[in-house]
């Protein structure tokens, strides 16, 4: 008998949701940014519906998966939107496992590789091109660095790591005990800035 893993667990979760949502709202988009955790959604996207044909948006019972029951609130009035991330229960863990599992291609930057860098802020961050000025003191060296997650140039910063395949990256992170957020220079702005920001649509 197969026992499903927690992967398993959160694959199914995460595709019931989505299928959810393509159901119940009018007109849904998936936002995409090149990062793992949206090379994730859109592997999760495809296994929710292709290869079905979906121009009848027909429901085949026969091909349907049991699922356990759940409920979504998707009442919204007229003008208003509804956020949705299939993806809430992952752990940073969780998605390089899955990654590594299912073989879900990556862009290069997560893999670790001689940089070069300077350290600013408490992160080693790129500068690779003319749009990191030098300040006083600072200096580029080259580094064997690799990104934990990926923002808006020269707001995240790199971790120094030997990890350059995806096992190495797994067998990393699941010794990691600190947040991939703490890469995040733009997390530790004046007071409030990231709740100005979730105002504004950042997330």
């Amino acid at each position: 008998m197969y026992m499903k893993s927690h992967l398993d667990e959160l694959e199914a979760e995460a595709v019931y949701i989505i299928r959810e949502v393509a159901a119940e709202c009018e007109r849904p988009v998936m936002l995409y940014s090149i990062g793992k955790d949206s090379s994730v959604m859109l592997h999760l996207a495809m296994k929710a519906f292709y290869p079905v044909e979906m121009r009848i948006h027909g429901w085949d019972p026969k091909n349907q998966r049991p699922e356990m029951w759940k409920l979504y609130n998707t009442w919204i009035c007229s003008g208003e939107s509804m956020r949705v991330f299939p993806l809430s229960n992952w752990t940073e863990k969780d998605i390089w496992q899955y990654i590594l599992r299912e073989q879900i291609d990556i862009v290069p930057l997560y893999f670790a590789k001689e940089r070069p860098v300077v350290f600013r802020n408490g992160n080693w961050i790129m500068a690779d091109d003319e749009r990191l000025k030098l300040k006083a003191g600072e200096e580029i060296l080259q580094k064997k660095v690799r990104f934990r997650t990926l923002g808006c140039y020269p707001l995240t910063g790199a971790i120094e790591s030997e990890a350059d395949t995806l096992e190495k990256i797994v067998k990393e992170t699941m010794g990691e005990v600190t947040s991939e957020r703490t890469s995040r220079v733009i997390d530790y702005e004046e007071t409030g800035s990231m709740e100005r920001r979730k105002r504004e649509g950042y997330f």
